[in-house]
């Protein structure tokens, strides 16, 4: 286990938090203690991935702006025997898409952007849905996934490439997809019926355009300025955009079929800001002990947390589903164990990981795997993030 952070600029605990510590003394006399606590938890993620033929698993708890675990369970790569730690890297898949929202509210913050103007303007090629030409697309609409820009065309062409990066620069990836007379570029499978605003339809290509303008607005890649301005200050090392720059001791992803568990290769994909992310749970648990701390992590501030709000506060659009009880701009909110939180997931061959948070707690939790979201095993992520996310429910 990696145990709780010590920087002491990490480990500036509020006089509330001591009140609270004591209270819970005070109260809980019958507490298990912190080992006994672990071995328990050891114990139910084990049976749970077990039960669910996961290899491999990953997770993290943070609570009042602190990682206070960050574990490995079985195996990151069954060939090899070699085991999960708090610092195997993960693709987290679509658990990219927060952070390149959290970049985007730090343009807006620094006065650069604003998530309500259109983005045509800063982009240097057209856009525009061609059913409501006279509706603008903007950054907020990009964020909460109620943009028009449809995946369809994604569902048909596939754009990805086993084994390796996509050599398809992201800004050919969208001049093909969204302009008229681009290489994919289709009226129906670009762009949805509905207008602007009007309806939610997720969207990973959204996602990379996203991800193109905002780095125009920034004037570097907006890979390198999450690097510097975000990944930095959180400390957060084991991060890779690319495949080739993931560490050669990152976890294998692997498919079951038939109940026969296959090495599956990662998968390289042209619009990289919807989820190419990898990263370590101990390093994505960091980025969300921020996001539930008024955007503070030690002496680093990524963002007020009036922006966090606004980011986690839910919409109900058209068309949002079921299973969700709201959308943010980057998160989206739905139940676990009952409790209506903030959340994630992300998915792609061999990946099924998720993300919770309960800001009025300062609490979230990170679980990643190395195996296909079957339902089984995306029952036993749930089973193990509503176990991570009572361990200090009184």
């Amino acid at each position: 286990m990696i145990p709780v952070e010590t920087s002491p600029s990490r480990l500036a605990i509020s006089r509330r938090g001591l009140i609270l510590a004591g209270a819970a003394t005070a109260l809980s006399p019958a507490l298990p203690s912190p080992a006994a606590a672990d071995e328990a938890l050891a114990a139910f993620v084990t049976d749970t991935m077990t039960r669910a033929g996961v290899a491999g698993m990953a997770v993290g708890y943070a609570r009042d702006g602190v990682v206070r675990l960050a574990e490995g369970y079985g195996l990151a790569d069954v060939e090899s025997g070699r085991r999960v730690t708090g610092q195997t890297v993960f693709h987290v898949a679509s658990l990219t898409k927060p952070v390149i929202a959290t970049a985007v509210m730090m343009l807006a913050e620094a006065g650069l952007l604003d998530v309500d103007e259109p983005v045509a303007p800063h982009l240097d090629f057209a856009i525009g849905n061609p059913v409501h030409p006279g509706v603008d697309i903007t950054f907020r609409h990009l964020m909460a996934h109620v943009s028009s820009i449809s995946d369809k065309t994604c569902y048909a062409v596939d754009f990805r490439q086993p084994g390796r990066d996509a050599v398809m620069p992201l800004d050919t990836f969208l001049r093909d997809y969204l302009t008229p007379g681009g290489a994919h570029y289709s009226a129906e499978g670009s762009y949805s019926p509905a207008a602007p605003g009007a309806r939610w339809d997720y969207s990973n290509v959204g996602y990379a355009l996203l991800g193109h303008a905002a780095g125009r607005v920034a004037g570097q890649d907006l890979r390198h300025f999450i690097d510097e301005r975000l990944f930095a200050p959180l400390g957060m090392r084991r991060v890779s955009w690319s495949i080739a720059g993931t560490p050669a001791d990152a976890a294998v992803p692997y498919d079951s079929v038939d109940g026969v568990r296959t090495r599956v290769q990662p998968v390289g994909f042209p619009d990289w800001p919807g989820g190419m992310l990898r990263a370590s749970v101990m390093d994505y648990t960091r980025f969300l002990a921020a996001a539930t701390n008024g955007g503070v992590w030690g002496d680093a501030r990524i963002l007020t947390g009036a922006d966090l709000e606004q980011m986690m506060a839910p919409t109900t659009p058209p068309g949002l589903p079921a299973w969700l009880t709201g959308q943010g701009l980057g998160w989206q909110r739905s139940k676990l164990d009952g409790v209506d939180l903030v959340e994630h997931w992300g998915g792609d061959p061999g990946v099924c990981n998720a993300a919770y948070l309960d800001p009025a707690r300062r609490t979230a939790v990170a679980v990643f795997t190395n195996a296909s979201g079957s339902r089984e095993v995306m029952t036993a992520v749930k089973a193990v993030a509503g176990r991570l996310m009572s361990r200090d429910t009184p």
